[in-house]
């Protein structure tokens, strides 16, 4: 028939096809045979399936279910962090400063093994409570030291926080003095917070809510006036304090961005020795567990290195405020603490002399315990929220198994008029 060259009638199409495919398909077409003489008009409608128009909305859903789990898994693992570091691990704070600062104790308890039966008869002599003690001047050292440290760098425009890979000999020596600042600031009421977490509670007044604060200026007050006994000036335990807790924070900071770097390197050799890695490799859920596993291992790192000069820091500190301490020996009986150290080398020549170098470690055996319950809370929490994330997501509709359409847009199709003219 004249005017039908090229034209084999109305297509047939694959109902499993996507609209894209199809409207590409029918383009081509035109294209193809637009120099020929054709008919007025021909079926441009084609049939879509049922399904697809509603597949990219339970698509997205389905992603951003995937999303919300991750992210949920991710705040329950910071938190749990954030608690375990600053209440579960008091308990072994409190035997590791009792060992440091007591100078005649014959049990040195380097492993843990030795001080479960102290554990044992601190509860029954003085309930569980004693291992408690002090938790509040901790945190109230610690929320005042973030608040030292904001006023300063709000006021200096000095950084909180350095990024290792970018920051700038300018950068990092501000950064530095300001967490030396934010030290200086809270040494006496460090002081006074040693006191209230090593004192026994059965030789001593339980101190108030507040009591950090007055023996912490009544130490600042009398900075230029003779100290009772024999109590250390302020200003001879700023410097030993601020050097311990500036070369801490670097050293920490240094082992976690390097060990989170390594882990990263770690994961993606380990996807290209599978073939390859998608895109989305770090995901939120991977960058969190990094961050955490970067975090720990930079504690653990900073305390076991630092841990003789916070011995000696501690025992300064302490001196001259008659405190009476639980002994750990035995956990029974109390003993006093009656020293007389000149400074920081003198208390290390003394310690040397007649503790040796293992006085300077002295309740390393609680620091083990508590860096073990902490990996296993952490442990035990990326489970239990692993498992609640795997219930929702099993218990949610699965994804529909047609194939999902990415267009951004739709074309448009009259739906009205079945045969559309071509000019």
């Amino acid at each position: 028939m004249a005017g039908m060259e090229g034209y084999f009638g109305p297509r047939s199409y694959n109902p499993n096809s996507s609209f894209r495919e199809i409207y590409n398909d029918l383009e081509y077409e035109r294209q193809l045979y637009r120099g020929t003489q054709r008919p007025n008009s021909i079926d441009l409608q084609p049939t879509f399936p049922k399904q697809i128009p509603n597949t990219v909305y339970e698509d997205d859903e389905f992603i951003c279910l995937d999303a919300q789990i991750q992210k949920f898994i991710g705040v329950g693992i910071g938190v749990t962090t954030l608690i375990t570091e600053n209440l579960l691990s008091h308990p072994f704070l409190v035997l590791r400063r009792q060992c440091q600062v007591n100078h005649n104790a014959k049990r040195f308890h380097l492993v843990p093994f030795t001080l479960f039966p102290v554990i044992v008869h601190l509860h029954r002599s003085q309930g569980i409570t004693t291992l408690w003690k002090g938790i509040g001047s901790v945190l109230l050292i610690r929320g005042m030291a973030l608040a030292v440290e904001d006023i300063v760098s709000k006021v200096t425009n000095w950084p909180k926080e350095i990024s290792w890979t970018t920051v700038s000999w300018k950068t990092m020596g501000q950064h530095i003095l300001l967490k030396c600042i934010t030290l200086a600031v809270i040494t006496p009421f460090y002081s006074a917070s040693l006191v209230e977490t090593v004192q026994s509670d059965i030789a001593s007044e339980k101190p108030g809510v507040f009591d950090v604060f007055r023996e912490g200026i009544y130490r600042l007050v009398n900075i230029s006036t003779p100290q009772k006994g024999r109590m250390l000036p302020v200003w001879n335990l700023v410097v030993p304090t601020v050097v311990h807790g500036a070369f801490k924070c670097m050293f920490q900071s240094l082992i976690k961005n390097f060990a989170s770097a390594c882990m990263q390197i770690n994961c993606r050799q380990e996807f290209e020795r599978k073939g390859a890695y998608p895109k989305d490799w770090m995901n939120q859920s991977l960058l969190q567990e990094i961050e955490v596993t970067a975090q720990l291992l930079s504690l653990i790192g900073a305390d076991v290195l630092f841990y003789p000069l916070e011995t000696i820091l501690h025992r300064l500190h302490l001196q001259g405020t008659r405190t009476i301490i639980d002994n750990l020996d035995n956990g029974f009986s109390v003993v006093a603490i009656l020293t007389r150290y000149e400074g920081m080398v003198d208390c290390y020549d003394t310690t040397m002399a007649q503790e040796g170098g293992a006085g300077l470690f002295k309740g390393f055996g609680a620091l083990i315990l508590q860096f073990s319950a902490h990996y296993a809370v952490l442990k035990l929490t990326k489970l239990l929220f692993t498992q609640v994330a795997t219930f929702v997501k099993s218990s949610s509709p699965p994804p529909p198994p047609l194939e999902k359409l990415r267009t951004p847009v739709k074309p448009e199709c009259n739906k009205e008029a079945v045969r559309t003219p071509i000019r």
